[in-house]
């Protein structure tokens, strides 16, 4: 029985393509090497906000000064919860619904994260396809969003929408090329003929062909990229994950020789800091809300990613040179934006505060319309919008590896060599229901599913999660999970940590303003992914025997099976997986206690 078994295995083996030879997991496989695993982490964690909002934020929260409460929320806040997370997924080998086995009546946060990460990836890359369109238009001399034939004053009532009606515009004044008084050519270029944006949510318009094209080819390149797993993704990373770097680099030098380029580094980050700033509440909030969604915590992927590293990796000596690296490209790119954004307001003799902008005001308008400006300005666009797509798949793939390993780790014996079929239903199905944001009310869609679906559910989930592994599971017990991964450390290395996970991090995570909802549909997206958080714990509880009290324990104590996936890296602490000796449970319990 036992070599027909060992038999099955390796046929099943050689049919699966996402298993390599020399993998320690040969059920799930893992990375091909610890570069890949780690380009893939930094990949996820750098994405659009580190280009279009990190800058932002540090100009206005008084440039230099920003930086104090990001680093103090980068070690509060992001380090402890992407430690814990990264190092969560790798122990069991497990995704972010399955490791919740260590405290069973949590499993609906995990559900929650897959759920958020599905609704994301539906308008994320919708993004990339606004950035993939873009890229197509910059192969035309001159850019087709670029002022022609306007005059001085013509060009300034163009672009400056604020100062429209300051400066008597009639609204029958017009550029040449069709601008309209109080907006700029890209502005109307983005709205009339990238989105052709309908006038409300109510007015649905006809699908944009052009955008949906566009979408199509952006879940090709995911899929294509994925239809192996992490086999596949681990080599297109090389690429996605390193070119945004080379494009910035380019941009800053090509920036900051630009007439300009000082003036847009100082309102930036330079001698206008502003100290008195960090007496704001409202900076700290930032700092906080930045750290937490740049680092991608609470989303799921990082627990996929992780999942399929080997039982010994240093997850501790990974996080720090991911969250390092993250924050550091934040930083970078901001020289890089302000030194052309700094640029572009000494072409328009305007201060750079009524340039700047973030999300897609920065992207698809000011960036854009700025790069127009500058000699050879297809060039620079074409890499602008490449580095865009290069950010947005890399953060894209992990969204969707953490839906295919979920549905992989729950059906495992259906599924395990079925990678590609499992990819290209998850892409066909997403794609489909990305049609309505490519719509000519699409960027309304888009809007609303980022306000409700990426905002607070996230911060929810993270509190859940700390308060889960740090009190239920229990603290003491989660670092010697981790010490069987990484080796013995001192109580004083713990120590930072303990008062992290303990303290430090839920406070942090919940004294974040809420907006106000006022949109019954995000009311409904918001209650869809929370909704299964109490639905599970209800259910475990009501599965669980004995008592009130004893149903209550057992279904916030793990599971038989729950601890390292491979019987080798199980040991003393967890013994051979589905034990019932009701002594071994006890002692697991009041080990965690």
């Amino acid at each position: 029985t036992k070599k027909k078994k060992e038999s099955d295995n390796n046929g099943s083996n050689k049919q699966d393509s996402h298993v390599g030879q020399e993998d320690e997991n040969t059920d799930r496989g893992n990375w091909s090497s610890k570069r890949e695993y780690m380009l893939s982490m930094i990949g996820y964690a750098v994405g659009l906000g580190n280009v279009w909002r990190f800058p932002y934020l540090a100009y206005k929260h008084g440039g230099g000064a920003f930086l104090i409460p990001y680093t103090i929320m980068l070690a509060v806040a992001g380090l402890p919860l992407f430690f814990m997370e990264s190092s969560f997924g790798q122990f069991c080998s497990q995704g972010p619904i399955n490791v919740w086995k260590a405290v069973p009546i949590l499993q609906g946060v995990g559900i929650t994260m897959m759920l958020v990460s599905t609704f994301v990836a539906i308008y994320y890359n919708v993004i990339i396809a606004y950035s993939i369109y873009y890229l197509f238009a910059s192969f035309q001399y001159p850019l087709p969003w670029s002022a022609k034939d306007c005059n001085s004053t013509g060009l300034l009532d163009c672009f400056f929408s604020k100062e429209a009606h300051a400066l008597n515009v009639t609204e029958n004044q017009t550029c040449q090329n069709g601008s309209t008084a109080g907006q700029s050519p890209s502005e109307k270029y983005w709205d009339e003929v990238a989105l052709q944006r309908t006038s409300s949510m109510n007015e649905t318009g006809p699908v944009v062909w052009h955008l949906a094209l566009c979408l199509l080819l952006a879940w090709i390149l995911v899929g294509a990229a994925l239809f192996k797993g992490i086999k596949s993704s681990g080599k297109v990373v090389y690429f996605t994950a390193t070119f945004p770097y080379v494009v910035l680099f380019i941009l800053l030098i090509r920036g900051v020789t630009l007439e300009g380029a000082k003036d847009g580094i100082e309102f930036y980050i330079g001698s206008k800091s502003n100290l008195t700033k960090l007496a704001d509440s409202e900076v700290w909030k930032d700092a906080a809300t930045q750290i937490f969604f740049s680092l991608s915590v609470a989303w799921g992927g990082l627990m996929a990613l992780s999942s399929y590293n080997k039982f010994y990796n240093n997850s501790y000596q990974d996080s720090i040179i991911v969250c390092i690296t993250n924050c550091g490209t934040s930083v970078f790119a901001g020289f890089a934006i302000f030194s052309i954004l700094g640029h572009m307001a000494h072409v328009y003799q305007r201060p750079v505060s009524e340039v700047a902008d973030a999300g897609f005001g920065l992207a698809f308008i000011a960036y854009p319309d700025a790069l127009s400006k500058l000699p050879i300005s297809p060039l620079w666009s074409i890499l602008f919008f490449v580095m865009l797509i290069t950010l947005g798949l890399d953060s894209q793939f992990a969204g969707i590896e953490v839906i295919a390993t979920c549905l992989q780790d729950a059906y495992p014996k259906l599924l395990k060599s079925k990678r590609g079929i499992v990819t290209t239903a998850v892409c066909t199905v997403l794609f489909l229901l990305g049609l309505p944001c490519v719509t000519g009310a699409g960027i309304y869609w888009v809007n609303l599913i980022d306000t409700f679906c990426a905002g607070w559910i996230l911060l929810v989930a993270g509190l859940l999660e700390v308060l889960g592994l740090s009190i239920l599971y229990g603290g003491n017990r989660f670092i010697k999970d981790i010490e069987m991964m990484i080796g013995s450390k001192s109580a004083l290395f713990w120590l930072w940590w303990r008062a992290c996970w303990f303290l430090i991090t839920p406070v942090v995570l919940s004294v974040f303003v809420y907006p106000d909802w006022g949109i019954s549909l995000g009311w409904c997206m918001t209650a869809f992914c929370l909704i299964w958080i109490p639905i599970l714990a209800v259910w475990k509880v009501y599965k669980a025997s004995g008592g009130p009290w004893q149903r209550i324990k057992a279904a916030c104590s793990p599971t038989e099976d729950w601890g390292p996936y491979l019987e080798c890296h199980r040991g003393e602490r967890y013994g051979t997986r589905g034990a019932t000796d009701p002594n071994v449970i006890s002692n697991k319990f009041t080990t965690r206690l």
